[in-house]
């Protein structure tokens, strides 16, 4: 099965960046957009894995939690990867919150690279990815959107938990499903 663990967004989060995803495609721009209901922060792609990696991914996640606090996460500005002026991913940045996300997420790469996952070689970013750019059509037009949109002020949440989510690929996305859910420590 395909799995990745993330940390779930609030309803009203979701909410605002699907505001922003409908502000973005005004540009008429080529994108697949993140459905809203799963826009989420991946901590870490595992990929395929059987059911005894899932047994041992499932006790590494609850080991990290119980080692963690519970934090604020504030989110920052629009951005894309690998630069905005030649995007491929719409990302949303993290400013309170990236160290403990990065914290996190390093703790995880270690605990299930011994469950024979492999390693990310890129550094960790920590990002919400609201879409995926599929060609030049009107790129122009959303860079220049991208460039003018600026932060998004204001949108803080309290991270509580952690979760391992399972990836289904359909021919309209991909859904997921919640496995486990493990919680931070109260602060």
């Amino acid at each position: 099965m395909r799995t990745f663990i993330a940390i779930e967004l609030p309803e009203e989060i979701k909410e605002s960046l699907a505001r922003l995803q409908d502000r973005l495609k005004q540009s008429q721009a080529d994108v697949k957009w993140v459905k809203p209901q799963n826009i989420h922060l991946t901590l870490k792609f595992l990929g395929e894995i059987n059911e005894e990696q899932l047994e041992k991914i499932t006790r590494a996640l609850e080991q990290v939690c119980l080692n963690r606090r519970c934090f604020q996460m504030c989110l920052s500005t629009v951005g894309a990867f690998p630069k905005v002026n030649f995007p491929r991913v719409i990302w949303v940045g993290v400013e309170k919150g990236a160290s403990e996300t990065s914290e996190i997420a390093t703790d995880l790469e270690e605990k299930v690279s011994m469950v024979e996952v492999p390693k990310e070689k890129r550094p960790f970013s920590s990002h919400i990815t609201i879409g995926r750019v599929r060609s030049n059509f009107n790129k122009d037009k959303l860079v220049n959107d991208l460039k003018t949109i600026g932060s998004l002020e204001g949108k803080e949440f309290a991270v509580t938990k952690l979760t391992l989510f399972k990836s289904t690929l359909t021919p309209t996305g991909p859904v997921y499903e919640a496995l486990k859910t493990a919680s931070l420590q109260a602060t």
